[in-house]
């Protein structure tokens, strides 16, 4: 479905009191058309597994609403992003979009928007990087793995999700600390990158810790980007532990065009972080390997300056947009 063909929807409805507070009776406020949640990653990722979390909750609280979840992927998540500010601003289309990968494409320069372009309204939760063999692999641990990549540099080869990416930056950073050359394989999602990875056909893969979680049958996690073990991977170091002081991952929110008005983003920021402190979320997000953060429309300003900044320097490090 092409975006200028799309059904306008209206705007939502969504009774506050007084200067806009809600109180918890509001809390329970409905959108009165459905969610046409646009997704810049093919199904089976962490992207998509959030939304289908979202989904299900707003449904909960909301029966007679459904959340239509589209696909537009391609380009790491550009094709998407390129074009969410044709989608109309009718406080009903609501786009997935991701940190670092909306500050580092633009670095690049081979997308067709700026991170100005973009107009997150809610960032809801961060995924830690991880690193992951198929338990196949004859890499039984980190040193395992740091001792094979010396001893054959640039042969072992680990996927990611896109490049300029949360992925592509962490397979870098795990080259640069640990003294290593290992090869990056970009996928169009981590969806994408599961056969691949699962089935042994690359040797491992820098990703995030809900892929490690719901497949850990078939995965051997070595080390993960955290503060502390992650409790549902209570044998499985932190980097900081190995000696390298990274904790990190990529954040997910929601966007929408820049056109629609401050009431518009106020109200989906306001039911994004209803979504993100019901119960089952916390339950979903705990048992799948996502980190929940509550960034709104009041708070994102000052947020998205520190993140910006902080992925221009990593940036420069990586060398990205140097020809």
């Amino acid at each position: 479905m092409k975006l200028n063909t799309l059904t306008r929807t209206a705007a939502w409805l969504i009774a506050l009191a007084g200067a806009g507070l809600a109180s918890p009776a509001l809390a329970q406020a409905c959108p009165d058309r459905n969610v046409q949640y646009w997704q810049a990653f093919p199904p089976g990722g962490e992207s998509d597994l959030s939304a289908r979390h979202q989904q299900a909750v707003l449904k909960k609280r909301c029966a007679a609403i459904d959340t239509i979840i589209q696909y537009k992927a391609g380009a790491g998540g550009a094709l998407m992003w390129s074009q969410m500010n044709q989608l109309p601003a009718d406080g009903a289309n609501v786009v997935g979009v991701n940190l670092p990968h909306i500050v580092f494409q633009p670095i690049e320069g081979q997308v067709q928007y700026k991170t100005a372009d973009i107009t997150p309204v809610y960032w809801f939760h961060y995924t830690p990087d991880i690193l992951v063999v198929p338990t196949t692999s004859a890499i039984k641990n980190f040193a395992d793995f740091v001792a094979a990549a010396k001893k054959d540099p640039g042969k072992l080869s680990l996927g990611g999700s896109g490049l300029n990416s949360a992925n592509h930056a962490a397979h870098e950073r795990l080259n640069a600390a640990f003294g290593v050359k290992t090869i990056y394989v970009p996928f169009k999602g981590t969806g994408d990158m599961a056969t691949a990875v699962l089935g042994s056909q690359i040797d491992g893969a820098m990703t995030y810790t809900p892929f490690a979680i719901n497949n850990s049958t078939r995965l051997r996690a070595l080390a993960v980007a955290m503060d502390k073990r992650h409790p549902l991977m209570p044998d499985v170091p932190t980097f900081k532990e190995l000696g390298v002081n990274w904790v990190d991952g990529a954040y997910r929110g929601i966007g929408m065009p820049k056109s629609s008005t401050t009431d518009q983003r106020r109200r989906v920021s306001d039911l994004w972080a209803q979504l993100n402190n019901d119960p089952e979320m916390k339950d979903l997000a705990a048992r799948n390997g996502f980190e929940l953060v509550n960034v709104g429309v009041d708070q994102m300003d000052s947020f998205m300056r520190e993140r910006t900044a902080l992925y221009t320097e990593g940036a420069a490090r990586l060398g990205l947009g140097k020809k």
